[in-house]
């Protein structure tokens, strides 16, 4: 029997400093391969498993120099019951009576013990010395041979999430330390969990879901006993539902031919391993079961080497692979360096996990700060929900069509999206694929509103003939954006998006404003004004504040600013005569986000609005990108207080995670695209129209992100995010020589690089050498031009807002664009 010597150090929870700042989750290294070991429930023999995976490593004759790691993260009833120490002694048992040739160097620790364990256990344990090493580690243990989250309630102390993955992630950095100069096929590392799959953590979390930020692959232990087949299959798609790749499936023969059913269900694709069963005479210690599984265990050890060296060759070769099969959108791919394709293995929340190169090989965690193109916005706890409702509703409805048809997701949809951000004003939903299309649809909807207002709709009958009374324009803003279908299009300004090298076809069937600006510099919130308004008499306090609140004061309305912009427009509307009509306000309230992160004033909005309705023009508000708390309210109308006749969201409306767009409009324009002809109808659709999944996963995010139960962002009875950007840091950043000016508002928080000639505009590649500082900082961004932009979710707690800042004002720091 191995013995510990007496006297050895350890540590106990009450002992270790528990860290209260949130951390980015540790890398996972790639330079040996390491595995999860689940189980389909407790007491299916994870243990067993994993001695015999170290068994086939250690004492094959082939492997004369071979390291296996054993970690237990949790254990309960220590220290009558503890695996890693079983595992020990079980393997010297092995080595002994089965290969006594293998010279093995054996060690094990426990880290972590709760109060209730008694002092005099002893914890620490090393002995032998040989090119075989066998690694045996507990990471926390608990007295009570209970859930660990019973078990850490009672004895006194939860260990948070953070901190147990931390702490993993440290063995992870010793098993790299221990296996540096070895081979990759001569280290092997296994992590078994405790209980079953989703069996509860330390502070309640679901062990499926505590290890998912290292999405570690998966030997999942089955169950061979009566009610085998179900225990199985329900955990393997517990796991598999949560994105983790599971290998091989071994069990316990009980003589029930389990393993048919099994790998029928898994049509193959996962290998499926029958162990012996285990003798109940135990009088010869299990060697003669080991002894007798041992070439079983080998074929597993096998297929986990091969998945690892396969998942390493892939992760390798995509980046060149995707350079010479792919073509990426708003990418020139002359100008993409050796090495800037990056590998995203996974998302887990608000971080990438990325293939990278550091030292060795690692699964490294980056922080979307582009929320993937402004889509992002779940946490890991909403990204599972999330997965689980679309996989629910995936299973339930596949798809259907959507005309003269209704179901359950799309009709509650509805109904939540009229009592949210169209509350008070729109009545009806009409649902699309995406933000362009949206307003593709919005366009129609407005202009059939104008026409009727204004008696230009003909025999709707007989509507064949094309013949157009008018031509309608949009009324629109500079540098606006509205998506990438013609009709969105041409209504927006000409840009770098719509020159003839990008659209042939592009007109720009609008009147362009060119909008008052706001922005923070040096301290100061203020605000630019274009050329062609009459303000010269302004005084100083109107277009600069000491705050971005005083910047939405409705109060503002009774300014001489308010006038000054409402003669503008009135003046560029009373030139705008002839032939054409203006039959649509197009805007993007608050902030304008493709055409470089500006902030229009809100007050110049809310009288454009108001000038328009005064002449029965209706107002569109595009809204794919401000919407759903992206600016700190769930709808941006909420901020420049006004409401339109039609809005478009998207992106966020799902929490990101599967496309889907709507267009809200009022009992008005309803109205007038009912008649008695179907050519009045809106005759605009897609194959996807209203499809089940995107509708279950947007009732998911509205009902999400407005609680304060799953969202601890929202405060005043549900309609304001708290604030997120530390404004010390903000101020301390606009003043920075490098930056131009800087906008936060709710989970943005963008600034313009001081920048000239060719460093600025779309094409810059200005703030490149800066991005990529970030991102090896840990920071994924992605620049418009030399203007760049920290984007977090609606869930994101405002520590991790002030970790993403101090990482950027020292990159500024160091930054030697603006010193040159």
């Amino acid at each position: 029997m191995f013995r510990f010597p007496p006297g050895l150090l350890y540590r106990r929870f009450h002992r270790r400093k528990l860290s209260t700042s949130p951390s980015r989750p540790p890398s996972l290294p790639l330079s040996h391969p390491i595995y999860l070991i689940w189980g389909s429930n407790t007491g299916v023999g994870k243990t067993l498993v994993s001695a015999g995976i170290a068994a086939a490593s250690l004492l094959s004759s082939a492997n004369t120099s071979f390291q296996f790691h054993y970690l237990k993260p949790l254990q309960t009833g220590f220290p009558a019951d503890s695996d890693s120490r079983f595992v020990l002694n079980k393997l010297r048992q092995l080595s002994l009576l089965c290969n006594p040739s293998v010279h093995l160097s054996a060690s094990h620790r426990v880290l972590n013990v709760s109060p209730a364990v008694l002092e005099t256990n002893p914890l620490v344990g090393e002995e032998g010395r040989g090119p075989s090493e066998l690694h045996c580690k507990t990471l926390y243990a608990w007295e009570e041979a209970v859930s660990p989250h019973l078990a850490a309630e009672r004895e006194g102390l939860a260990v948070k999430d953070s901190v147990v993955l931390e702490t993993l992630g440290e063995c992870f950095e010793e098993v790299v330390e221990r296996g540096a100069g070895r081979e990759r096929s001569d280290v092997l590392c296994v992590v078994e969990t405790a209980g079953g799959v989703a069996s509860p953590g330390p502070s309640g979390t679901l062990q499926c879901d505590l290890y998912r930020p290292f999405r570690i692959p998966a030997v999942l232990v089955g169950d061979g006993r009566l009610g085998g087949i179900s225990a199985t299959i329900s955990a393997y798609e517990s796991l598999t539902l949560r994105g983790y790749d599971v290998v091989a499936v071994a069990f316990e023969d009980h003589g029930l031919l389990n393993e048919g059913p099994l790998m029928s269900y898994m049509r193959n694709k996962v290998p499926v391993l029958v162990l012996p069963p285990i003798p109940r005479d135990l009088s010869n210690d299990l060697i003669e079961w080991f002894e007798n599984s041992h070439h079983i265990f080998s074929n597993l050890k096998e297929i986990m080497l091969s998945a690892y060296f396969e998942r390493i060759k892939k992760l390798q070769d995509m980046p060149k692979e995707a350079m010479d099969i792919i073509w990426w959108p708003f990418t020139q791919h002359q100008l993409v360096p050796d090495g800037g394709v990056t590998v995203i293995d996974s998302r887990c929340g608000e971080n990438f996990s990325i293939f990278k190169v550091q030292k060795t090989e690692v699964i490294a965690p980056q922080f979307d700060a582009c929320a993937s193109w402004w889509t992002q916005g779940p946490d890991a706890i909403m990204q599972a929900e999330l997965a689980r409702e679309m996989g629910y509703t995936a299973a339930r409805f596949g798809h259907v069509m959507f005309p003269e048809n209704v179901h359950e997701p799309v009709l509650n949809c509805a109904e939540l999206l009229l009592q949210g951000v169209g509350k008070g004003w729109a009545s009806r939903a009409y649902f699309s694929d995406n933000g362009s299309t949206a307003i593709e649809i919005a366009l129609k909807m407005a202009f059939r509103k104008f026409s009727v207002d204004h008696g230009l709709i003909v025999d709707c009958h007989e509507d064949t003939t094309n013949e157009r009374p008018t031509e309608l324009m949009v009324l629109a803003l500079q540098r606006s954006y509205h998506g990438d279908t013609l009709g969105a299009m041409e209504a927006q300004a000409p840009s770098s998006y719509t020159g003839f090298l990008q659209q042939p076809w592009y007109t720009g069937r609008g009147l362009f404003l060119d909008p008052p600006s706001v922005f923070m510099h040096n301290n100061t919130w203020n605000i630019s004004i274009p050329e062609g308004y009459n303000w010269e008499s302004l005084k100083g306090e109107s277009i600069a504040f000491s705050s971005r609140d005083e910047v939405f004061h409705k109060g503002r309305d009774k300014s001489e600013l308010a006038t000054i912009y409402s003669s503008y427009i009135s003046e560029v509307l009373s030139r705008f005569k002839g032939s054409k009509n203006v039959g649509a306000l197009i805007i993007e309230p608050v902030i304008q986000g493709a055409g470089g992160m500006h902030m229009v004033d809100p007050l110049f909005q809310r009288v454009l609005v108001n000038e328009c309705r005064s002449r029965k023009i209706p107002v569109i508000f595009d809204e794919v990108f401000t919407g759903f708390w992206r600016l700190g309210v769930e709808t941006a109308a909420e901020l420049i207080h006004c409401v339109p006749d039609i809005a478009c969201f998207g992106k966020l409306l799902t929490g990101g995670i599967i496309p889907l767009a709507v267009t809200l409009a009022t009992n008005a324009v309803f109205d007038s695209f009912i008649g008695d002809s179907k050519l009045k109808a809106l005759l605009h659709g897609h194959s996807y129209s209203a499809h089940a999944m995107g509708c279950a996963a947007a009732v998911k995010s509205i009902q999400w992100f407005k609680d304060p139960c799953s969202n601890p962002n929202i405060t005043c009875e549900g309609r304001l995010l708290r604030e997120l950007w530390d404004d010390k840091m903000v101020r301390r950043i606009s003043s920075h020589p490098a930056i131009q000016r800087v906008v936060t508002l709710g989970t943005l928080c963008a600034l313009e690089l001081k920048a000239e000639g060719t460093s600025a505009g779309y094409g810059s590649l200005y703030a490149r050498p800066l991005l990529e500082k970030l991102r090896e900082d840990g920071i994924y961004m992605r620049p418009l031009g030399n203007v760049i932009y920290l984007l977090c979710g609606p869930c994101t707690s405002p520590e991790v807002c002030n970790q993403l800042l101090a990482k950027l004002h020292r990159q500024l720091d160091e930054f030697d664009g603006y010193k040159n």
